[in-house]
């Protein structure tokens, strides 16, 4: 029997990407930002593609049976740089966050109404430790008591994609469906490869993607100062044999934490959308499984194109832990 899912909070479909190549079905997609939606249609198609708000969902009418439910839910809430601009506009963050903060709450709606055998979840690093740890336990609690077995891990993609990127994974089981089951073991990454940033980069960059002499001078001062105060910013400066710093969605303004140092350059240069597109592992392999032989094509801005990659997730990642899913229940 065919597993089916649903991917909701989807951007630009690292899940979709991940689970379809892996032979699953996705019978719903969800998503909001219109920008995300064009690129996931081009992606993937349109098909079970729904543009509404998910809190004005009718979940028993508008969302079908599924036997995953996959989230990347929003971060925003919960990452360093959200909740420390919060706190400087003395704004709530976190599960008070009344833009995004609730939207978990959403997922749970789904979840008892929909009861899926799987719970398939991921989000920052930090929300771990939000709060003191308070935000996550209450997540989990109500995880558990709303009949699944929780398990969760920190993973770090650089194993797969040129990129330090740590994310938060969470899978749950239905208690009832897998009462035999105990621990649930994610994906060793022993030797698994580590590939560098010479492998996603053009080998005949435009100079389009070089930063300006003022920004260059600016980004220099500004880490200076920074230094000089005991402050940890500054810009990343990479050589070709290197890994990154993570890609976020504020790339599109200055590119800072990615810079590539090319040397016969007055200044180091950003990466281009495409490249930022494989630095996420957004790669051959799977755009040719959709149909695309020459690779995802990028149907937005460039700014737009930054914003999508850098909230996205590596479907390389997520299909490794679906194959343990999937080692799991059989």
């Amino acid at each position: 029997m065919q597993i089916t899912f649903v991917d909701l909070f989807a951007g630009i479909g690292g899940f979709r990407c991940a689970l379809q190549f892996k032979g699953a079905q996705c019978i719903l997609s969800n998503e909001i930002d219109k920008y995300s939606l064009k690129t996931y249609a081009s992606w993937y198609g349109n098909e079970q593609l729904n543009s509404s708000d998910i809190r004005s969902l009718n979940i028993s009418k508008d969302i079908p049976n599924h036997d995953i439910l996959c989230a990347g839910f929003p971060c925003q809430p919960f990452s360093l740089a959200g909740v420390s601009k919060k706190n400087s506009l003395g704004k709530s963050h976190g599960l008070n966050d009344q833009k995004s903060g609730d939207l978990f709450f959403k997922i749970l709606e789904v979840v008892s109404k929909k009861r899926p055998k799987v719970i398939f979840l991921e989000n920052v690093k930090n929300l771990k430790s939000h709060d003191k740890g308070r935000t996550w336990e209450l997540l989990k609690k109500l995880l558990d008591q709303s009949g699944y077995n929780v398990f969760s891990k920190i993973i770090d993609a650089q194993y797969c994609v040129p990129q330090h990127r740590e994310r938060f994974f969470i899978v749950c089981f239905r208690k009832d469906k897998f009462s035999n089951k105990k621990q649930f073991n994610f994906f060793n990454i022993i030797n698994k490869k580590q590939p560098k940033l010479y492998s996603i980069l053009n080998t005949n960059p435009s100079k389009n993607f070089m930063i300006t002499k003022n920004l260059w001078s600016y980004l220099q001062d500004y880490a200076y100062k920074h230094k000089l105060k005991g402050n940890g910013f500054s810009y990343g400066l990479h050589e070709k044999n290197q890994v990154a710093r993570t890609l976020s969605a504020r790339y599109y303004k200055d590119g800072a934490e990615i810079l590539i140092n090319e040397k016969k350059w007055a200044c180091p240069r950003k990466l281009s959308p495409n490249e930022a597109k494989k630095l996420m592992g957004f790669n051959n392999k799977y755009a040719r499984f959709f149909g695309h032989k020459k690779g995802f094509p990028i149907v937005v801005s460039n700014s737009q194109a930054y914003k999508q990659f850098g909230n996205a997730v590596v479907p390389q990642v997520i299909e490794d832990i679906y194959e343990s899913i999937l080692n799991y229940i059989s």
